[in-house]
């Protein structure tokens, strides 16, 4: 069973989709344990604040280079080659079967390798510059440190690019599983960095456990692509069609990854700006929140991307998979964002209130991480669209409206951190305490919410204006059941955080993880009952699903079956 987990092809969007999105949880969850550890070990202060602007310039060049040619143009060509019945003839006789794509993979790892090499070499020469660029508001010893820290780091980009070539090569095969296992290698070579490299080399420790991450990321994989028939050719061809044909398709990608890295890049700025810890609590809130739509937006977009690219030019299947798997996301999700508001407060206390991260800390986090869920939806439907526009070998409309959203985000992200706003609170003994303060680090998570729904909002309408009939009717009417079901979840979960409450200790994480178990699981009884009384499609399309994954049988349904930083 082990053999075949690790070379069987899942040709089942939703089961694919399954499969990516249990290995996303595992990894969200080393995601969660990683972050427990560094707000318990560095609070939300310089220290940490040193850490993720480091990791922002490595992070922006690795996600323009190599993200932009594997989601825009690699997967989709490399897909062709392999299922091409013209390049099988043209390789029937050859040793090495799909002879074409391999050398296409070679030429991608060649060229990618050297230009990541210069880059990060470029990178560390310049770090200074590029850190006070970033950074502005650090003091000289803070830029200093984020200095050290960012020229490590630069290491990070050539191992994950290489990675991320292996990581098409599976999924233009299907090889979910192998594929689903890198990012969890990724954190808990983090993991290792914090617990043991950060006792013998300090804050130069939580680097190094970046760059040994992304080293796990690509060696999980390599021996996968070897057993597929991939033998490495040193080869260097820029005039290959393939070749410019995915040089060409990543530009308008490359320019769209390039908006969203330059929103991180300017949050990265005004964070650097406001109070000690700004950068980190949003960094924690991002996280918390990435944590749903990870596992529902990007799996299930991620799985279906191979089926997309197959079925791009006939409308009546692509708009048909769209529905499916749109649905499917938003039945998911829906509920997440129910949980995530109603329990914000138990969740950051649990898994980030721990040694150094104090009550002034959750409580920043708890405002920035509800702006946040504003959003969830459009976040966790953007990978889906966009992955739409790039099947059908369009890459310049995301760019587009990535722009225009980009500009809102960047104004609303310089305007609202000022905002002032009045509130009571509860104080950590429990008392009721006035406080008029401005948004702060929050502002930039409520700018973040209206340009990921404005995103939404325009590609869905291109796309529409493109194809026609996105099968609105029976989204909408299964949204609407999904509606009155989250927000039935919702109040049972309040009402059970009232109910538990005068039997535990609250001021115990054990009693603030009862509270919220108890009542997120009530919450989600209650989502699945309405749904199964309103008799959501969705629901009962996964539970087949699921029976059918559970003995881990290949199922072979072909194409037909109806529907992933710091």
């Amino acid at each position: 069973m082990i053999k075949r987990l690790f070379s069987g092809q899942i040709n089942s969007i939703t089961g694919a989709a399954l499969l990516v999105a249990l290995s996303s949880l595992i990894s969200r969850f080393l995601g969660v344990f990683r972050d427990r550890i560094l707000a318990g070990e560095f609070g939300a202060g310089d220290t940490l604040d040193i850490y993720y602007a480091a990791f922002r310039v490595p992070d922006l060049i690795f996600n323009l280079l190599v993200l932009g040619a594997i989601s825009a143009g690699f997967i989709p060509i490399i897909t062709c080659l392999i299922r091409d019945p013209l390049c099988r003839i043209r390789t029937m006789f050859s040793e090495s079967p799909n002879r074409e794509a391999w050398e296409l993979v070679s030429n991608i790892l060649n060229v990618l390798g050297l230009v990541l090499l210069v880059l990060s070499g470029l990178g560390i020469l310049f770090a200074p510059g590029l850190t006070k660029l970033i950074a502005p508001g650090f003091s000289p010893e803070k830029q200093a440190l984020t200095v050290a820290l960012t020229r490590i780091m630069f290491l990070s980009p050539v191992f994950l690019g290489i990675s991320s070539v292996l990581g098409g090569v599976l999924q233009s095969y299907k090889r979910f599983f192998v594929y689903s296992l890198a990012p969890i290698m990724y954190n808990i070579g983090i993991i290792v960095g914090a617990l043991y490299f950060t006792p013998r080399w300090g804050i130069y420790g939580l680097a190094w456990g970046v760059v040994f991450g992304a080293a796990l990321h690509m060696l999980i994989q390599l021996p996968a692509v070897i057993s597929l028939g991939f033998r490495y050719q040193p080869i260097i061809d820029l005039k290959n069609s393939n070749f410019r044909r995915i040089a060409v398709m990543m530009l308008p990608r490359t320019m769209s990854l390039g908006i969203s890295q330059i929103n991180l890049v300017v949050i990265t700025i005004i964070a650097s700006t406001l109070a000690s810890g700004s950068l980190t609590v949003f960094n924690f809130a991002n996280n918390l929140q990435f944590f749903p739509v990870s596992i529902f937006g990007i799996s299930f977009a991620v799985a279906a991307f191979p089926a997309l690219a197959a079925s791009a030019f006939d409308k009546k299947k692509l708009i048909s998979d769209f529905s499916n798997i749109f649905r499917q996301i938003l039945f998911f999700i829906m509920p997440a964002a129910v949980l995530l508001l109603t329990l914000r407060a138990q969740i950051i206390r649990v898994i980030l209130g721990t040694g150094r991260f104090n009550w002034e800390d959750t409580i920043r986090t708890i405002d920035t991480l509800g702006f946040f869920i504003i959003s969830l939806f459009a976040q966790a439907a953007l990978p889906l669209l966009v992955r739409v526009f790039y099947a059908r070998h369009n890459s310049k409309t995301p760019f587009y409206v990535g722009l225009i959203a980009a500009g809102v985000n960047v104004i609303l992200s310089l305007w609202l951190p000022k905002l002032t706003f009045c509130r009571e609170i509860l104080g950590s003994g429990g008392e009721v305490i006035n406080e008029c303060m401005p948004l702060g680090v929050a502002g930039l998570g409520l700018a973040f919410s209206i340009a990921s729904i404005l995103n939404f909002i325009m590609l869905w309408l291109v796309l529409r204006s493109e194809i026609g009939n996105l099968d609105e009717a029976r989204i909408l009417i299964s949204t609407v059941k999904f509606s009155a079901a989250a927000i039935a979840a919702g109040l049972a979960v309040q009402g059970m955080k009232l109910v538990v409450w005068p039997y535990i200790d609250m001021t115990r994480v054990w009693g603030v993880f009862t509270q919220g178990f108890i009542a997120g699981m009530s919450g989600i009884l209650v989502y699945l009952a309405f749904c199964s009384l309103l008799k959501s499609e969705e629901l009962f399309a996964f539970w087949q699903s699921f029976r059918k994954r559970i003995p881990w049988k290949k199922i072979d349904t072909g194409d037909h079956t109806e529907a992933r930083g710091v």
